[in-house]
């Protein structure tokens, strides 16, 4: 295990400050330095960073309900494009040549009339805005599922309608994001459908680099990368590295990624194709892998799994306020008593994820603890979480959960003098510290597959080692 950080109470105060101002943060205090080069196109299809809706507005009228095939909420890299268009692209920092990505053909936009969804807002209030009565919002939702989506709303969206000439909406639509738009339109029989438009996108390579003075975050954001990405280059390093503890000034890190764009215009990033942290003077490296059931996920060069069968911390990027210890005066009873877990100070309401897929075998109050979950992970192992302020939907004893799912929010409840995590690990039922405890690795890629793997990822490793090494000749020549 990596030594912590010299200098936990800095760490700690740049890291509150990060996390407050960017969502990211990581370790000492200078400045950040980062350089960005160029890559060739590859195929994938992923959808870029279209940013995050929040407050979805419920509608009184109708519950709003998501079609399966038509989920009315894009998160960044939610979308799967299929047979995204790639072509040969050379960017450099001052120029982008791209060829123009088909779309959907779509009405002259004179015709439509927008209005803006506010805080508070029903779809009753946006229809009766556009001139439409409730009976006539009543026939567009109908009995049709999918139109339903329609009621799913968030501050800040436009719904825009087309009149037929007589009073009566004849198209609706919602642009979800800047590849997919919502329509519900009245079909020739008179009844109202619905369908999404998608634009495919232009998918190249870019190459990023950087060496971190201050932040991941910063020399990230130097790189040219957006939050998304930086996000994913900690997520899938993070079963190797604790961005809590162990970054230092000096480690760097360098990747081979999605770039997407429409029409000569660049509109978000996709998925890291291949990439290399070194920290503390030790390389790590991974790289995409479909197998033959169609799952991407990242993998050493090897063909050895980058993902931990548990997560090494249930918070991402949070502080650790109270360390794993036989003998620690407890804040609240002002005894020496065995701290037998790790505390992560966070505010109150951030998402706790799992670990590890697992059974719930407790979801509920614990005495000390207040709102605990407790999940078992086979014969082995089982994890705590407790001090909750409220559980993660559908959270119950006996259900089961995944690895990342979210199962509660950080709170006080309990023995505690403010909001945090208190985070326990154990093996054959004797408590670890998680920080130090060493964790099982996923299975790695069966050899049934190996010849698959080297064919699919060789290309992409090559760039990321080719581009690597240009780009130090360029600096040091």
């Amino acid at each position: 295990m990596l030594n912590k950080f010299p200098k936990p109470h800095l760490f700690a105060a740049v890291g509150i400050a990060l996390v407050a101002s960017a969502g990211f943060i990581f370790s000492p205090a200078r400045n950040a330095e980062a350089n960005k080069a160029t890559a060739l196109p590859e195929p994938a299809s992923i959808a870029p960073d279209l940013g995050t809706v929040t407050d979805p507005i419920q509608d009184p009228i109708q519950d709003p309900i998501q079609d399966p095939g038509e989920s009315a909420i894009y998160p960044p890299d939610s979308i799967r494009l299929e047979n995204s268009q790639t072509k040969d692209t050379v960017k450099t920092a001052s120029t982008v040549n791209t060829t123009n990505s088909e779309q959907e053909s779509e009405e002259n936009p004179e015709n439509w009339n927008a209005v803006r969804v506010k805080r508070g807002d029903t779809l009753t209030h946006v229809f009766a805005r556009a001139g439409y009565t409730t009976k006539q919002l009543f026939q567009v939702i109908g009995d049709n599922k999918s139109n339903k989506a329609l009621t799913r709303l968030y501050p800040g969206e436009t719904v825009e309608f087309v009149d037929d000439g007589t009073g009566a909406p004849l198209k609706i639509r919602i642009k979800r994001n800047r590849l997919e738009t919502f329509i519900v339109y009245r079909n020739d029989e008179g009844l109202y459908q619905s369908k999404t438009t998608r634009i495919t996108p232009e998918i190249t390579t870019a190459y990023a680099e950087g060496n971190i003075s201050s932040s991941l975050f910063l020399a990230g954001k130097a790189a040219g990368l957006d939050e998304s990405l930086i996000m994913n280059l900690a997520s899938i390093f993070g079963w190797d590295i604790d961005f809590v503890l162990d970054i230092r000034s000096g480690d760097r890190f360098s990747l081979v990624y999605e770039e997407l764009s429409v029409n000569g215009e660049k509109i978000g990033n996709g998925k890291i194709l291949a990439a290399s942290f070194t920290n503390r003077n030790k390389t790590h490296k991974a790289v995409l892998y479909k197998n033959r059931d169609g799952r991407e996920s990242y993998y050493a060069p090897d063909g050895g799994s980058m993902k931990g069968a548990f997560l090494r911390s249930p918070i991402e990027f949070a502080r650790i306020s109270s360390h794993f210890s036989l003998k620690r005066k407890h804040p609240v009873l002002h005894k020496i008593r065995a701290h037998k877990g790790t505390d992560y100070a966070a505010s109150r309401g951030t998402p706790i994820r799992a670990t590890g897929d697992g059974k719930i075998i407790l979801a509920g109050r614990k005495s000390g603890y207040g709102k605990t979950v407790i999940l078992q992970h086979g014969h082995k192992y089982t994890t705590l979480y407790a001090h909750m302020h409220k559980y993660g939907k559908g959270i119950k004893t006996g259900k089961r959960v995944k690895q990342g799912q979210i199962i509660g929010y950080v709170g006080s409840t309990g023995l505690a003098t403010g909001p945090h995590l208190h985070y326990e690990f154990r093996v054959n039922g004797r408590h670890k510290n998680p920080v130090t405890v060493s964790l099982p690795k996923a299975r790695s890629i069966p050899r049934s597959e190996i010849a698959d793997f080297r064919n699919q990822t060789a290309g992409y490793l090559s760039k990321l080692d080719s581009l690597a090494k240009s780009s130090q000749l360029a600096l040091n020549p």
